[in-house]
């Protein structure tokens, strides 16, 4: 198989707050170090799930909030997405292509998207790795601890790394 891809998940201007406004400049210089880099957009349309059940009508497309917070490489692919987790068939099958077997996820927020992504890969038999310093949440500290407590309980503590995993 080949190197594991990075996986930057929703690094967007209206998920910048206090506790996150320094993961853009992190995943930018992180993505340099991959051969394969992706990238997700949420967006929250008319009719979504979120409007319906939680009320939460931020990130309408083509708003401010939506724009990327980060400058993506020229050969980043980008993934748009109108819920939690951007894995599909369509992701499973251009991983499998490229013969990734293990995706490493960095972004926000790392107890929600960045946390049903990785378990969705687990899921679908790709390696997750959550580098844990390049993820944040727009909740606050508590939520980015509750989400990387989550994450090991879910797809396995040695999962969860700390800095740059070892090549």
């Amino acid at each position: 198989m080949s190197d594991p891809c990075l996986l930057i998940v929703d690094v967007q201007k209206g998920f910048l707050t206090e506790a996150t406004r320094h993961i853009p400049a992190l995943v930018e210089a992180l993505q340099e170090t991959y051969r394969l880099v992706l990238a997700s957009r949420f967006l929250n349309p008319e009719g979504s799930m979120h409007r319906k059940l939680i009320h939460w009508a931020r990130f309408a497309p083509g708003t401010e909030e939506t724009e990327l917070a980060f400058a993506p490489r020229p050969d980043t692919r980008m993934i748009e997405k109108t819920r939690y987790s951007c894995v599909t068939d369509d992701l499973l099958a251009a991983l499998e292509y490229d013969d990734v077997s293990a995706v490493h996820l960095c972004g926000i927020a790392t107890d929600g998207c960045v946390l049903k992504t990785a378990v969705d890969l687990f899921e679908a038999g790709v390696t997750p790795v959550v580098l844990a310093d390049y993820c944040g949440s727009h909740g606050g500290p508590e939520c980015h601890a509750a989400g990387l407590l989550l994450l090991r309980r879910f797809i396995g503590a040695d999962q969860v790394v700390e800095g740059l995993p070892a090549p």
